[in-house]
């Protein structure tokens, strides 16, 4: 015979705190399928280029990486704004808006790394000043530094508040960036796929590879930031209730005895 299964207070207690749902486990594993889909398509499927030969294949790393990061910053963006101009101030816009915003940094690490690797196979070195290696490292750097600003002291809102109106400011560089091959003169080539004329001069296979990356890592993002922003809110959670205990130890120890 086996002894009776109980469940104790703490394993109820952690359960309730869990970051997973049924959603975020089926994203998760859509995800790790697209992955292997990259990998083979990447790595196996897609030919080599005429001009890079196997150095190509960095793109569906790199391309993919910068989308993610225009998007989570984008959304960050919106979210802060709704926060920001909505009537109940939402906090919960607000710490999406801060996962989003921790998540991009890392695909912007990630961009730039692939990218200085890349570069290091096409132009010989790993860094140029080159305007948009220069600009993407300035986005980066000001989103850490958003990052360093929801870290100040004050309340939730105080934090949420002043984290919005630097996440409006920081939005902004992302045409700057995008542009920027255009409007100076740069080593970095033009947009391929989102180019203005919308006429992808790339194989066929190869954009296919392209779009099964685009896939990969946006459903990664979500994945990520479902679960970054229940931790986030976890955390607001845990600091409500060491305030409040906070509080009362505080009215204990004037109240007479």
């Amino acid at each position: 015979m086996t002894a009776p299964t109980t469940t104790t207070s703490a394993d109820t207690a952690t359960r309730s705190r869990s970051t997973g749902t049924r959603a975020t486990r089926v994203i998760g594993v859509v995800t790790v399928i697209m992955m292997g889909w990259l990998v083979a398509f990447g790595l196996g499927f897609s030919p080599a280029d005429r001009d890079q030969d196997e150095a190509v294949r960095i793109m569906y790393v790199h391309v993919p990486t910068v989308w993610v990061a225009y998007l989570a910053l984008s959304l960050a963006a919106v979210c802060s704004a709704v926060y920001l101009f909505s009537k109940n101030h939402s906090l919960g816009f607000d710490r999406f808006a801060g996962a989003s915003a921790e998540i991009a940094t890392v695909f912007m690490a990630l961009t730039l790394v692939s990218g200085m690797l890349w570069g290091r196979i096409t132009w010989g070195v790993y860094w140029q000043w080159d305007a948009r290696l220069t600009s993407f490292a300035l986005l980066l750097v000001s989103t850490i530094g958003y990052l360093a600003v929801r870290g100040l002291g004050g309340s939730h809102h105080q934090r949420a508040k002043r984290s919005a109106v630097v996440m409006l400011l920081v939005v902004l560089e992302i045409p700057l960036v995008h542009w920027s091959v255009r409007w100076w003169r740069s080593l970095h080539q033009e947009a391929t796929v989102l180019d203005t004329d919308l006429d992808p001069d790339i194989d066929g296979l190869m954009l296919f590879s392209l779009f099964v990356g685009f896939i990969a890592f946006s459903l990664l993002y979500a994945w990520l930031v479902l679960h970054r922003t229940r931790a986030l809110a976890m955390q607001d959670m845990l600091d409500d209730e060491g305030l409040d205990r906070a509080l009362a130890a505080r009215r204990a120890e004037g109240a007479p005895q």
